[in-house]
């Protein structure tokens, strides 16, 4: 699939959300976040909140397309990106919980794909005109981050006493940690933008084999991490569908409270 535009992306997203509800298929978990982001961000195209709408929309779909080549290389014949193979190839793990799936999904998607999808939608100095728009990002990333939280609580019983003994300390993390990723990202995106074609496929190999180091990382936690994870998987929900599906609806539950 190639999409020509945000809303494509948007409609894109929504059917493997139901796709994989129908298969039980663990790939939409990811995708159910995503399609959040997705929407959020067009509405706040439509609500004229970013320096260029115009712009964000181009980069919305080049970010997007990153995701679905990714996708379909994986379904044709597994291949695609190191770090998306190493997401997709966790599908079938019963021992990988809801949010080491999250997770392993919002590191390919960031740690490389925003980089790529940035440069190419304002290379050379443009890039730098992009920042503002970019940055906005983070605070809609934030408010979804806040709200799919919510719903691995309410599907993951020990992760939500973590949550309330904690103080959100995990939610927090994530946030962090997306954010400090962005801030990679844009770095790596101004490097991408002034490069030749043999510069920027190097930086992208480059880009790609760290993101599979880190996603190997988050899938096979050491130390004490380990034994907690084991805990969170016997307490939390088991029903796929019935995971996709909260988690689809995350933004609207919230919006509900």
């Amino acid at each position: 699939m190639a999409a020509e535009n945000i809303d494509d992306v948007v409609n894109g997203l929504a059917d493997i959300v139901r796709d994989a509800g129908r298969a039980g298929d663990r790939i939409g978990y990811f995708a159910a976040l995503y399609r959040q982001v997705t929407v959020e961000v067009r509405s706040a195209i439509h609500a004229g909140q970013f320096e260029d709408g115009a712009r964000m929309d181009r980069f919305d779909t080049h970010f997007g397309n990153r995701y679905f080549e990714a996708y379909d290389a994986w379904r044709r014949d597994q291949s695609g990106p190191r770090c998306w193979r190493e997401a997709f190839g966790l599908l079938k793990d019963d021992d990988t919980i809801i949010v080491q799936h999250l997770i392993l999904g919002v590191n390919a998607h960031i740690n490389l794909d925003l980089a790529v999808a940035a440069a190419r939608t304002s290379p050379g100095e443009d890039i730098h005109a992009l920042r503002h728009d970019f940055l906005l990002i983070n605070d809609i990333l934030g408010r979804v981050v806040l709200a799919v939280q919510d719903s691995v609580d309410a599907l993951s019983p020990f992760m939500s006493l973590l949550d309330k003994v904690g103080g959100r300390t995990d939610e927090r993390i994530l946030d962090f940690s997306i954010r400090q990723s962005r801030e990679e990202a844009w770095y790596n995106a101004v490097l991408l933008a002034g490069q030749s074609d043999q510069e920027r496929e190097a930086t992208i190999e480059r880009l790609d084999i760290r993101a599979a180091v880190l996603a190997r990382l988050i899938a096979r936690p050491g130390g004490l991490v380990r034994p907690a994870l084991e805990l969170i998987r016997r307490t939390e929900s088991d029903d796929v569908a019935a995971v996709i599906t909260h988690l689809d609806q995350a933004m609207e539950h919230a919006s509900a409270r």
